[in-house]
C-alpha cells in the first residue's frame, strides 16, 4: 500500500550511489559492524517511509550516542557523502527518504530520558525516544508532554522537531516548537552546538526556533529539553453530531468567537465516521454527517458550566446529538476511534493520498465544500478529517494504482486542494511538512524573493549541501 502525494519522477534520482568501500569501513570503525547495513535486502526497510514513494539508501548505520553521529557526519562529509537522520520512519511527506543514495543516520536507539528537572519545568531526552514515552515517564511525578501527534506511539521526538509537529491538543497547547526549550544540534560539518537551553528567554538570535521545522535539512539534533505540563485536574470529552460538515465547521468558528478555548476542535466527516465504526466500532453515530470531537481540560471548578456552553453552541448550530463521555472508558473509545481513523479509511483501498493543508478557521467550511466539489468533479470519494480549531484539514483520497491514470488523477485532485488552501489564505503544511511532496507547492505561498532567502538560511546552515538534500526548497 503506497500513501501520500507522488511527486515529479525527477525528484527521485534514477540512480542510487554506492557507499565505497573505505566508506563503510569507517562507518563500521565508529558504530560497530553489526550497526551498519549496506546489504540490499538490509537497506529495503529504509527505502521508504510513511509517504509511500522509494529511494534506497547508500548504507544505514545506528547511532548510539551524539559522538557517534558526530564522527559519522565527519566521516561522511569527508566523503562528500549526503546524509540523512531518521527515527522511526512516520513522515508522511518524504522527508526522510534518501535521495540519491544518501546514508541514513539511524537514531532509534538513542532513546533515553536523561533527567526530569520538575522545580525548572523540563524534561531531557534523546532525539530517538517514541513521543508518548516521553509522558509515560513524566507521569509518575503529575506531569506531562503536551504535544500529541496522532503517530505519538510510533513517532521520535527528533523527527517532531524536524517537522514542527502538531496534533489534536495544539489548538490550546501548540505545536513542538512551543514545547521545546533546548537542543543539542550536530551541524553538517560535525560541529556541536546548543541552541536554546533551560532558560525560556535565552540572549542572541532564536537559532533554536529556525531549526524547528528545518525538517533535518540544517543539521542533526540529538538531545531535547522539553517543557512540561501538571496534569490537569479535571477532562471531559464531548461528541457532537451534525447533519453536514459544513454545520460542525460553523460550530468550530462559533465556539472560538465566544472566547472558550477547548484542548481539542477535531472533526470527522460521514465517510470517515463509517470507516471508523466498520473497523472498530467506537460508537460515533453513522448517520452523521460530520462529527466534532471535543475536550476541554483544566480546574473542577466551572467545568460543568463550560460544558454546558459548549453543547449550548452545538445545538444552536443544528447539533444532531451532543455526548459528554461517562468515563473514561468512553473517553478511550471516541479517541481510538480519531487516532485509528488513518488506519480505518486506507484499509479500504490499495493505495491512498493523504493532503495536509491550513486555513483561517473561517474558511473551513468554504474549503471543505470546495473540497468535495473537486471530488466529485473527478469521480473520487474523499474522507476528511480536521485539526479543526487550527484551520488544518486533512483530505484523504483512495485509488487503485493499477487502473490507468487513477494515481495521476489523484495527484492532480491533490495539488488542487493545495492551491484553494492557498487561494483562502491559508498554506500548504499544517503539521506534515514539505519533504518532497510538496517542494512545487511552495511557490502557491512564496515568492521568489521568500524562496531565495530561505536558501540562503538552508547555505548558512549546509555548505556542502550534504544535510537531507532535496527536500523542502525548489531548487535548494
Amino acid at each position: 500500500m503506497t500513501g501520500s502525494m507522488s511527486y515529479p519522477p525527477a525528484v527521485v534520482p534514477s540512480r542510487t550511489r554506492r557507499v565505497g568501500e573505505a566508506v563503510l569501513r569507517g562507518l563500521q570503525a565508529i558504530a560497530g559492524k553489526e550497526n551498519v547495513m549496506h546489504r540490499r535486502v538490509e537497506l529495503q526497510t529504509y527505502e521508504y517511509d510513511a509517504y509511500g514513494e522509494y529511494s534506497l539508501p547508500g548504507a544505514v548505520v545506528f547511532a548510539r550516542s551524539t559522538d557517534d553521529v558526530v564522527q559519522i557526519v565527519k566521516l561522511l562529509g569527508r566523503e562528500r557523502v549526503p546524509f540523512v537522520a531518521r527515527g522511526f520512519g512516520t513522515n508522511v511527506s518524504g522527508g526522510s527518504l534518501a535521495l540519491d543514495g544518501a546514508v541514513v543516520i539511524e537514531l532509534g536507539r538513542m532513546n533515553r530520558v536523561l533527567e526530569i528537572d520538575v522545580a525548572d519545568l523540563c524534561v531531557t531526552v534523546e532525539a530517538g525516544i517514541f513521543t508518548a514515552d516521553v509522558s509515560t515517564a513524566l507521569a509518575p511525578y503529575g506531569y506531562y508532554y503536551a504535544p500529541d501527534p496522532s503517530s505519538l506511539k510510533a513517532s521520535s521526538i527528533g523527527g517532531n522537531i524536524a517537522e514542527n509537529a502538531g496534533g489534536p491538543h495544539c489548538f490550546k497547547y501548540g505545536v513542538t516548537s512551543n514545547h521545546v526549550l533546548g537542543l543539542e544540534v550536530v551541524l553538517p560539518d560535525g560541529e556541536v552546538v546548543w541552541l536554546g537551553g533551560k532558560d525560556a528567554d535565552p540572549p542572541g538570535l532564536d537559532l533554536r526556533g529556525v531549526f524547528i521545522g528545518s525538517e533535518g535539512t540544517f543539521g542533526i539534533v540529538t538531545k531535547a529539553i522539553l517543557r512540561i505540563l501538571r496534569k490537569p485536574e479535571t477532562l471531559k470529552t464531548m461528541l457532537g453530531a451534525f447533519p453536514s460538515l459544513e454545520d460542525a465547521g460553523n460550530v468550530v468558528s462559533a465556539i472560538v468567537a465566544a472566547g472558550l478555548v477547548p484542548a481539542t476542535l477535531e472533526l470527522m466527516d460521514q465517510n470517515v465516521v463509517t470507516a471508523i465504526e466498520d473497523a472498530l466500532a467506537c460508537g460515533y453515530p453513522r448517520e452523521a454527517g460530520a462529527v466534532l470531537l471535543i475536550e476541554v481540560d483544566g480546574l473542577a471548578d466551572g467545568m460543568d458550566d463550560l460544558v454546558a456552553q459548549i453543547a449550548a453552541i452545538c445545538r444552536d448550530n443544528n447539533a444532531l446529538e451532543v455526548r459528554v463521555a461517562a468515563d473514561e472508558a468512553e473517553q478511550e473509545a471516541l479517541w481510538r476511534g480519531r487516532r485509528g481513523s488513518f488506519g480505518a479509511i486506507t484499509r479500504l483501498a490499495r493505495n491512498y493520498m493523504s493532503l495536509d493543508g491550513c486555513v483561517p478557521r473561517t474558511m473551513l467550511p468554504e474549503a471543505l465544500r470546495r473540497v468535495r466539489a473537486l471530488a466529485a468533479e473527478r469521480g473520487l470519494n474523499v474522507f476528511c478529517t480536521l485539526h479543526a480549531g487550527d484551520g488544518n484539514l486533512h483530505p484523504l483520497f483512495l485509488y487503485d494504482d493499477r487502473v490507468p491514470g487513477a494515481k495521476e488523477n489523484v495527484e492532480e485532485a491533490s495539488m488542487t486542494v493545495l492551491r484553494i488552501c492557498a487561494a483562502l489564505g491559508g498554506t500548504v503544511s499544517g503539521e506534515h511538512g514539505i519533504g518532497v511532496e510538496k517542494i512545487e507547492a511552495m511557490h502557491y505561498v512564496f515568492g521568489k524573493n521568500e524562496l531565495d532567502a530561505q536558501r540562503r538560511m538552508k547555505d548558512a546552515w549546509d555548505p556542502e549541501k550534504l544535510c537531507n538534500p532535496g527536500k523542502v526548497l525548489p531548487g535548494a
